[in-house]
């Protein structure tokens, strides 16, 4: 979640005129996050999130967003839901930008989680996998191993001025996930986002996931993976180290309801490689192609550099889970 396109009270006005939801009470925009435009809304006493879709969001993809998180709701997924306007569409197009409101969910990210916490998002990323499975909605992942080649190309002259041994390190990490990369491991729809700021929790207690604007089809093992960069590195930045009690609990709660393949734990060390490789790229490039006058918090790329570290030197899925 950013800023990039500025809204005064009357474009709000103005857009929820298309909706039957009420009066503007209050809003303010929400700076966490790079993607997309989001503002906080009050609306006759209820909060809803709108977003505007920018930069990597094709608009093509915003009805499989649209119907994926409907889907889940009704399955009993906690997420938000898409508001339909009075066109009885759920994609409002404003000024030249497509737009969606939905509803808020109640809660609040947590920096660092428990192992009790992951064990909770384990077993819920589970349950979406399930779900999901019976989903006839398809998206394919734009940023999935076959993008990582021409995303570092576009960055490898100007990734030194971050760190100077960057380009050699991204090289040699692309090699080994490009050649140990696994092409047929269990399928479908994952978030492919699950950062500690997209899942929230209230008094302790899981109570949803936001921000299914990167949800495609990939592997399964492939979300566990991205979840192991997010959730289970502790310390500082340029010291990080892994969390194998945190990884055990969350791989204990997804067991617990979809049990993993031999094949998918003998590939967690290539996909949890793979997995810091793309979020390192993304970082480097957005660090290199910011938006002048956007309000936004650009984050930091070195923090994966040591997860990059830890997932070369581990020998096998026994270094991430007992």
């Amino acid at each position: 979640m950013a800023v990039y396109t500025k809204f005064q009270k009357e474009n709000i006005e103005e857009i929820l005129s298309s909706y039957a939801i009420g009066k503007l009470n209050s809003f303010k925009g929400i700076q966490e996050g790079i993607e997309n435009t989001n503002y906080f809304l009050l609306v006759d006493n209820k909060k809803y999130i709108l977003t505007v879709y920018e930069k990597r969001v094709k608009s093509e993809d915003l009805p499989f967003f649209s119907e994926l998180m409907t889907g889940l709701n009704k399955a009993s997924v906690r997420c938000p839901i898409p508001i339909i306007n009075k066109q009885k569409k759920s994609i409002t197009d404003y000024n030249g930008k497509k737009l969606m409101i939905v509803t808020y969910l109640e809660g609040k990210a947590k920096k660092i989680l428990t192992p009790q916490n992951c064990k909770s998002v384990g077993i819920e990323v589970a349950k979406m996998h399930k779900i999901t499975k019976n989903f006839k909605i398809k998206r394919k992942n734009d940023l999935s191993i076959n993008s990582w080649r021409k995303l570092f190309n576009s960055v490898k002259k100007e990734c030194s001025k971050i760190h100077q041994d960057l380009p050699k390190l991204i090289e040699s990490n692309l090699n080994d996930v490009e050649k140990n990369w696994p092409n047929d491991l269990p399928k479908g729809i994952i978030h492919a986002d699950l950062f500690s700021d997209n899942i929230f929790f209230n008094n302790n207690q899981f109570s949803g996931l936001i921000d299914f604007y990167f949800s495609c089809e990939d592997f399964y093992a492939f979300e566990i993976a991205i979840c192991f960069n997010a959730l289970c590195f502790d310390g500082v930045p340029k010291n990080l180290s892994f969390n194998v009690t945190k990884a055990k609990n969350f791989i204990d709660g997804y067991n617990s309801i979809r049990k993993l393949t031999d094949d998918e734990k003998g590939n967690i060390k290539v996909l949890s490689q793979g997995a810091a490789l793309r979020f390192l790229l993304t970082r480097v490039f957005d660090a290199l192609n910011t938006v002048d006058g956007a309000i936004v918090k650009v984050k930091d790329p070195m923090e994966y550099l040591k997860r990059l570290e830890f997932h070369k030197n581990s020998k096998n899925f026994e270094d991430y889970f007992f």
